[in-house]
């Protein structure tokens, strides 16, 4: 080893690349490091242990080799998305999901293409800057997003835009073709699952590609490299447009860290991914549901995605999700909670006939609910046993009769659905929830940092005056910022906006720093504690 550090040394004052001279522990210290990263990787040695996003309930552990991911670098993107060295990739996925691993690091690096990696999570509108500003040629997001950048951002910049992949959750019709109408880019929609680590079945998004252009309701073929059937309850593979169970073969597959949902997973070789699917005599593969999400209702399979899409097609809806309800009668009712858009405003009738119109009667939701936002995974998938729980029970009352602690609800606020804007405990202790910069009727009057942040501090005054309290009560103020950046730059408008509504009360405060919130326009979200 001395040796060798005395080698180096005197390379090192012959060739300024070379590393500055260095002392003998140094070089031993760089020495055992760099044996580390020389150590022999095999094709079989696990690579990386992902969870599962949770969309079905608890999430789970699964195990990827470093053959599975040279694998999935050379399926999907190589039949489907081909990338190149000149492609500039980004998207909303983190990385820590496998659809963001392969889509925004794995699959550049294979290709040899950029990736734009933004320092905090994107909204829809960083997202439309990062278009202006960077030039991206692909992009990776999922539904629900592409829906948001469509009604959310007024004037959108797509000119350097060639691939447009949605994953993570079914795409609605009537999605892919808004998209179209406004960017006049189809886009690529597939199948994957942290099991099988990214895309197996899937559309291109270009007629000249090795795979299959899109054909409208379908989802696409397998991707080359995977198997994929339809088959029965009993393992049997069933006829074109038959629904089953959605079964994969493939160079990657299932393998759960110490848990025994993988027998349900894996069985007789096959990847059961839990998607109810048909498929037609030239190969297309139609998805229907979940396979627990299937609503049987008098007798007829109904697919709640089909619904949801229905329902987006109205004017009015701006988010929605379908379950099923358990019924005496029918066995099971169809029921759907819908999310407005801004300022829009509809009925559960002008809904239900806008469904019978469009579909099967017997595809109506015979239930709606009006709700502000739905619940989602961490990427954005939505958590449809989360709406399946108030379909089985009573829904919570506005104020719980289990708890001894009574609501702040200032009249004329929109009622919150399952939590409280805040409680008064003890007669004495007052818990505000996080403000955010909407007004009491949850709509945003303006995308400005100080303007939300005013708002949301008049909030929290309304709340307080409810319990016969005000400013001078708080004892604690926590606040939750996306853009430490702006925080810092404005602070003396910020100072004054406090003043303005709060006098000059100055409780305990902390800020924390956050890469997003749950609205996905809300620049800050504010708690506090009072004391009266």
């Amino acid at each position: 080893l001395q040796s060798e550090w005395q080698v180096a040394n005197a390379n090192s004052a012959h060739n300024a690349s070379k590393l500055a001279t260095t002392t003998l522990g140094e070089f031993r210290q760089a020495t055992e490091a760099r044996a580390i990263f020389d150590s022999h990787s095999d094709f079989h040695d696990i690579a990386l242990i992902a969870t599962t996003s949770g969309t079905t309930g608890k999430p789970k552990a699964v195990v990827h080799t470093h053959g599975d991911l040279l694998a999935a670098c050379e399926c999907w993107p190589r039949h489907v998305l081909l990338a190149t060295h000149c492609d500039l990739v980004c998207g909303t996925p983190p990385l820590a999901f496998t659809f963001g691993l392969g889509g925004l690091l794995l699959f550049p690096m294979w290709a040899g293409a950029a990736v734009y990696l933004p320092d905090r999570a994107l909204n829809p509108e960083a997202v439309a800057q990062v278009f202006t500003t960077h030039k991206p040629t692909i992009f990776y997001t999922s539904p629900t997003f592409y829906r948001q950048l469509l009604t959310q951002v007024p004037t959108l910049s797509v000119d350097s835009l060639k691939r447009c992949v949605s994953a993570g959750e079914a795409l609605p019709e009537s999605t892919r073709q808004a998209w179209l109408d406004k960017t006049g880019l189809t886009l690529i929609d597939g199948i994957g699952a942290t099991e099988m680590f990214h895309i197996f079945i899937s559309s291109s998004a270009d007629a000249n590609t090795t795979h299959t252009p899109h054909r409208p309701g379908a989802l696409g073929k397998v991707v080359p490299g995977y198997r994929a059937k339809v088959v029965d309850a009993a393992g049997n593979e069933v006829g074109p447009g038959v629904i089953g169970r959605l079964a994969v073969q493939g160079p990657t597959g299932c393998q759960y860290f110490r848990d025994p949902r993988q027998s349900n997973y894996v069985q007789g070789g096959w990847n059961f991914p839990g998607d109810a699917f048909s498929q037609d005599a030239e190969g297309y593969f139609y998805f229907h549901a979940r396979a627990d999400d299937m609503i049987i209702t008098g007798g007829y399979n109904v697919g709640g995605p089909e619904v949801e899409d229905c329902l987006l097609l109205h004017p009015a809806v701006a988010e929605c999700g379908v379950v099923g309800k358990p019924d005496a009668e029918r066995g099971m009712i169809i029921k759907a909670f819908v999310v407005l858009k801004t300022d829009c405003q509809t009925s559960v009738d002008e809904l239900q006939h806008h469904v019978k119109n469009a579909l099967a009667p017997y595809k109506y939701p015979r239930e709606i609910e009006f709700v502000a936002k739905l619940p989602r995974t961490e990427t954005g998938k939505l958590q449809r046993f989360a709406l399946r729980q108030p379909a089985s029970a009573p829904a919570t009352p506005s104020t719980p009769t289990t708890s001894p602690h009574p609501r702040l609800e200032p009249a004329g606020w929109a009622k919150p659905k399952g939590y409280a804007n805040g409680v008064l405990a003890h007669g004495k202790q007052i818990y505000v929830g996080g403000q955010i910069g909407w007004n009491a009727a949850q709509v945003f009057e303006s995308d400005d940092f100080i303007a939300q942040t005013k708002q949301a501090l008049l909030n929290i005054k309304a709340l307080l005056a409810e319990a016969q309290a005000g400013p001078e009560h708080i004892v604690r103020m926590t606040w939750y910022i996306i853009d430490r950046t702006e925080y810092l730059a404005r602070q003396k408008e910020l100072g004054a906006a406090y003043r303005e509504v709060m006098s000059r009360h100055y409780p305990a405060m902390s800020c924390v720093v956050v890469a997003g919130l749950i609205e996905t326009r809300a620049k800050v979200e504010i708690e506090v504690t009072a004391v009266v």
